[in-house]
């Protein structure tokens, strides 16, 4: 049995001052609109409508909480940098995401999801340097690596490699694929390392 198998849904908030208290550990996911996000969630967790995977990017609007067992929980974050929703909107989330990122006690580690074609967008920096000053490990999956020829992937997986060594040295980083399953087992784990150091 993975640490995702027994994934559940446990609760959404909309507000910083609504973030259950659980006593417990929390693992984050937060990744532009359409990397990806939902479906790599739904793949560790090897459920098909576990996390909301959308045709419309930009669904994940609040915080979503899946419990794991344990007192560990998977926070799905709103997906960042999608333009099509109101500018009060947009604000709210990045607010929320950021007080969250920077202040959670509760939250041990971050995976940073980015589509493995177009990593280290503006908004991808912007949100490793939010979270940063924590000092708190950070995992990147670089998802849909099967759109990639083995080359380029390799020398994507090298490139982002080098940046995040160079400018965020507390983040590590892999190749992902839904589609095949790739990279799965590595990322849980990244992941159940994070947990088990918790404790």
């Amino acid at each position: 049995m993975g640490l995702f198998s027994r994934a559940e849904f446990f609760t959404t908030v909309n507000h910083f001052r609504d973030l259950p208290l659980h006593g417990g550990r929390e693992i984050a996911f937060a990744g532009r609109s359409n990397a990806g996000k939902s479906s790599a969630i739904n793949t560790l967790a090897n459920h098909t409508r576990l996390a909301y995977t959308s045709k419309t990017p930009g669904r994940t609007q609040h915080i979503n909480y899946f419990s794991l067992g344990e007192n560990n929980f998977l926070v799905d974050l709103p997906g960042y940098g999608y333009a099509k929703v109101p500018p009060d909107v947009q604000q709210h989330w990045e607010a929320l995401l950021s007080q969250y990122l920077q202040a959670r006690e509760a939250l041990c580690g971050l995976v940073v999801i980015m589509d493995a074609r177009h990593p280290l967008t503006p908004l991808d920096e912007q949100m490793l340097d939010w979270f940063a000053p924590t000092g708190k490990p950070v995992h990147v999956l670089l998802t849909k690596s099967d759109k990639l020829s083995r080359q380029q992937a390799t020398l994507t997986l090298n490139r982002v490699k080098s940046h995040l060594a160079e400018y965020f040295p507390n983040c590590s980083v892999q190749l992902f694929s839904s589609l095949k399953k790739l990279g799965k087992e590595e990322a849980e784990a990244v992941i159940a390392g994070w947990f088990a150091a918790e404790r």
